[in-house]
């Protein structure tokens, strides 16, 4: 089983955790390079040099977002699969697994605040040097999905396209999605089924 490397963040000071929050917020809505640190700092109430006792630049506040929302699925991925250890191995025991993740990943999503949202939205469009401090940890957690949908898949299904396109599915869903108005529960459903059986070659065992 491959295990992740993902730096679960330390406790930040309330200055350090406002910034934090208010940039991922604004780097979801606006983009990360139409939200100024000027901007910023404005929706903490703080001066926008104040920024640097925290970070050392606009780079460094945004690969600490990214880092953050990479945790929250990496914590979710642990969760899910804590749920299902010792699952068996019909049909409904695996699809279940699927599902737990499935869930799992969703809720990181949706549910903690916009630092996952936020690394879906901005990761391709950050600095290069953000994007190559962030890769060893995204494929370290892609290589955790792999591990899983090895475990589920039929011999002949390349997991690699496989994973690409559910977790690619999963992610592009906070571009439309409003779990305000929708159940995460039903998406989590639709998507589960929608893979099971091109997954796995099996029909799928729920009602």
């Amino acid at each position: 089983m491959t295990t992740s490397p993902v730096d679960v963040p330390t406790t930040d000071s309330p200055a350090r955790a406002r910034i934090l929050d208010v940039a991922a917020s604004l780097f979801l809505e606006q983009g990360y390079e139409a939200a100024s640190l000027r901007r910023i700092a404005d929706e903490v109430g703080i001066q926008a040099a104040s920024i640097y006792h925290h970070f050392t630049s606009k780079e460094d506040l945004l690969e600490a977002i990214l880092r953050r929302g990479m945790a929250v699925m990496d914590e979710a991925f642990t969760a899910a699969e804590a749920t299902t250890t010792g699952a068996g191995e019909s049909q409904a025991d695996r699809r279940s697994r699927l599902a737990a993740h499935v869930r799992a990943h969703l809720a990181a999503l949706y549910e903690n605040g916009p630092f996952t949202a936020a690394h879906v939205t901005t990761f391709r469009t950050a600095p290069a040097v953000v994007r190559d401090a962030i890769v060893p940890v995204r494929d370290a957690y892609e290589a955790r999905w792999t591990d899983l949908l090895n475990d589920l898949t039929a011999a002949d299904v390349p997991t690699g396209p496989a994973r690409l396109m559910l977790l690619g599915g999963m992610n592009a869903s906070v571009e439309w999605f409003d779990p305000t108005r929708g159940s995460l529960d039903d998406l989590a459903e639709v998507v589960t089924r929608q893979f099971w059986s091109g997954l796995t070659g099996h029909p799928d065992p729920t009602p």
